[in-house]
């Protein structure tokens, strides 16, 4: 039987008492204290105790020249970085995807010589990958956060993989910050928090003392950080690579995917409460898309810039804080791309997937911005300790279907058989095979743009990539008044997390009062600190005032409602042929309909039949829609009139700028509620009413009533 009596000391647990055992102790005790390092007034060294002198800048040939892979600095500071996880990556751990396939428009010979875009009859199989940046496998979906959106292309000569996010600029010029910027928006290291999130010291500390960060901040800052669907996020490739024609021909590129369904975003209320309700809504919703028919759909497109032009900019290209303005150089489209498939397993699709922006095919090529010359060394080590070594190519998701003969042999994970004898090159023993391609052959090898290059070596930023302000200040000057807003109260809510008053106010003084003064005020008055006058930097002055490109209002999308979600809120005495005219009505329109009653058992209409619904109320909450009906019948909007799920169902829709519908008996309960009649909160149930709706569906939002839903309690 367990005892309560407490057993007295050991002479071993008694201060001052030398035992083999607290010898033993106080040894590990100090061999503890021995390993622990504080880094005050220390200077900054590499890991074989060398002082650094510029921690800032890769080893460059010249200030815009490539990278050299002799810098030994950045090398070991990245490779360190890459294998500091395991086995999840160390970002983008979140994720979800789906296979596809990509179709080229139409034959772009002139622009490139790569197979998959010279032909509109070819399919190119795909796989993307959309995740979150800051947090853990474990996070939930809908924290304001950059997405990855990284797309592996399976083409005939070779894999091409596009990795990159939801936004067109990064928060750093140079690759040997990244560990820097990683280690500052992760979870604090004292205490693991917050998860998947950047209102934090260490974040802001960094981002504030790291202006060329100000451009990207703001993009975070805005509504593209908290996405409505994956299916309704734009991707870019972030840097401008090179495509080259058959003759050699270069062109400076920036990849676009523009989604059909438009671009849309939460509203950072719905944000959060959607992290508690459903923490995989975005994968959810990408899979029950596909399951249900409704594929998402993007154009993949190019802004071109020709050889000669490349200095006419007020930018430099190769800067990845920078983009060039639509309104300066039009997307051209290139082809489709259609996700129609889910992964049959999880792992060994979606986890194992192994991308890098190294894995391109000719007619594609990089350039010399120093960001992504790092991510070509980077993403390659990062596999070697996700996916146990060298062999990743092998994983099924990771194949390509081109042929890969060449003479590396073994290593941990090897699954192919290779047969012969000669395991070099050249050999004479098996017939000099596998053989090398020139470039000029029909289906030439891979050959990498002949550029000149003439420069010193040094660790030097370019002057072309010392303006960090400008493009930000273009950023939030395009956004709708309600962007802007939703801006303010986004820097307000993660600044009003940091608890370093000098931190806050650095962020305000030092980067917003350079992006917009107007900006810096409304935060500074909300975070209770004095509203700055003046920037601390002369800003330049861009021709473009503002870029209606960047503002999401613009892009509604091209495929109407098809895959909206629309709730149908019923309670017995529901009139059945109401709920059957709209349901038609929205299904013709490819929109999604479930119906919802206060449980999730059927409920009685106004004839006594039983109406199966699809969730409850409590179940299904208003978050997970784009709109709500209340269809007629008399007993049922009596029931839902007393029924408090129902009423905060309803106001929190109305609170959020959802579409809302009530038949013409729904004016009593619309009065109860205290609402309002506007653009996208109709009554009636004849046609003209409920195109409407549709046309407010359309826009996602009721944007006009966004004050007065401010009276709405969250």
């Amino acid at each position: 039987m367990p005892s309560n009596k407490t057993d007295a000391p050991k002479e071993s647990q008694v201060a001052g008492t030398q035992t083999p055992d607290r010898a033993n102790t106080n040894a590990k005790l100090q061999s503890l204290e021995d390993v622990r390092s504080d880094a005050t007034g220390q200077a900054l060294r590499t890991n074989q105790g060398v002082k650094i002198a510029d921690n800032q800048n890769t080893l460059k040939v010249g200030e815009r020249g490539p990278s050299l892979l002799e810098d030994f600095i950045m090398r070991e500071k990245i490779t360190h970085f890459d294998h500091e996880r395991i086995p999840e990556r160390i970002v983008h751990a979140r994720g979800t995807g789906a296979h596809g396939y990509f179709q080229s428009y139409g034959n772009h010979a002139a622009l490139t010589k790569a197979g998959f875009l010279q032909d509109p009859e070819k399919v190119t199989p795909v796989f993307v990958r959309f995740s979150t940046v800051q947090g853990p496998r474990g996070s939930g979906d809908t924290v304001r956060d950059v997405r990855g959106f990284a797309v592996k292309f399976y083409t005939d000569e070779g894999n091409f993989d596009l990795v990159g996010n939801n936004m067109p600029v990064f928060f750093i010029q140079d690759a040997i910050k990244f560990p820097d910027f990683v280690h500052a928006v992760k979870p604090e290291p004292h205490n693991e928090i917050p998860t998947g999130g950047s209102a934090h010291d260490t974040f802001w500390d960094f981002v504030s003392l790291v202006p060329e960060s100000a451009h990207m901040v703001i993009w975070a800052m805005s509504d593209r950080a908290i996405p409505r669907s994956l299916r309704m996020m734009e991707g870019f490739g972030v840097h401008t690579f090179r495509l080259i024609n058959a003759e050699g021909v270069s062109s400076f590129v920036k990849f676009h995917w523009k989604p059909r369904q438009g671009v849309h975003s939460v509203l950072w209320d719905e944000a959060q409460k959607l992290a508690g309700k459903d923490t995989d809504y975005h994968r959810r919703d990408l899979r029950e898309s596909i399951e249900t028919g409704d594929y998402p759909e993007w154009e993949l497109g190019v802004q071109i810039v020709s050889a000669e032009d490349e200095h006419k900019f007020e930018f430099d290209l190769l800067d990845p804080t920078k983009i060039i303005p639509e309104e300066l150089v039009p997307v051209t489209p290139l082809g489709k791309m259609v996700l129609n498939r889910n992964p049959d397993n999880f792992f060994a699709e979606v986890e194992q997937i192994a991308f890098c922006p190294g894995h391109i095919v000719p007619g594609i090529d990089f350039t010399n911005d120093p960001l992504l010359q790092g991510r070509l060394f980077s993403y390659t080590d990062t596999q070697l300790s996700r996916l146990g070594g060298p062999n990743f190519h092998e994983i099924p998701i990771n194949r390509p279907v081109a042929p890969n003969h060449n003479n590396q042999r073994d290593a941990l994970h090897r699954t192919r058989v290779d047969k012969g004898r000669a395991s070099y090159e050249p050999n004479s023993i098996d017939g000099g095979w596998p053989k090398e391609t020139p470039p000029a052959a029909q289906d030439g090898g891979f050959e990498s743009f002949h550029e000149r290059i003439d420069a010193h070596k040094i660790r030097q930023r370019s002057e072309s990539f010392s303006d960090h302000f400008s493009q930000a200040r273009l950023f939030f000057q395009s956004m709708s008044p309600n962007e802007q807003q939703h801006i303010i109260k986004a820097y307000s809510f993660e600044l009003g997390k940091v608890e370093r008053e000098h931190i806050r106010a650095r962020e305000v003084n030092e980067i917003l009062a350079n992006i917009d003064l107007k900006l810096a005020a409304a935060v500074a008055e909300n975070l209770g600190l004095p509203a700055p006058t003046a920037g601390t930097v002369q800003v330049k002055q861009m021709s473009l005032a503002q870029s209606p490109a960047l503002s999401q209002m613009n892009h509604p999308g091209t495929i109407g409602i098809k895959g909206r979600k629309v709730a149908l809120l019923v309670a017995n005495g529901v009139d059945g042929a109401s709920v059957d005219k709209l349901v038609k009505a929205l299904e013709a329109q490819s929109a999604k309909v479930l119906l919802l009653g206060p449980s999730s058992a059927p409920v009685k209409t106004a004839d006594g039949k039983a109406l199966p619904v699809d969730a409850s109320m409590e179940g299904m909450p208003s978050v997970m829609f784009d709109g709500v009906w209340v269809p007629a019948g008399q007993a049922s909007l009596e029931a839902l009139g007393k029924s408090g799920l129902a009423k905060h169902f309803l106001l929190e829709a109305y609170k959020h700028l959802k579409p809302m519908g009530l038949a013409a008996q729904g004016k009593t309960l619309l009065d109860a509620l205290g609402l309002q009649e506007d653009t996208g909160l109709l009554l009636g149930d004849d046609q003209p009413v409920f195109e409407k709706f549709f046309e407010a569906l359309k826009q996602h939002r009721v944007w006009a009533r966004e004050a007065a839903a401010e009276a709405i309690p969250a």
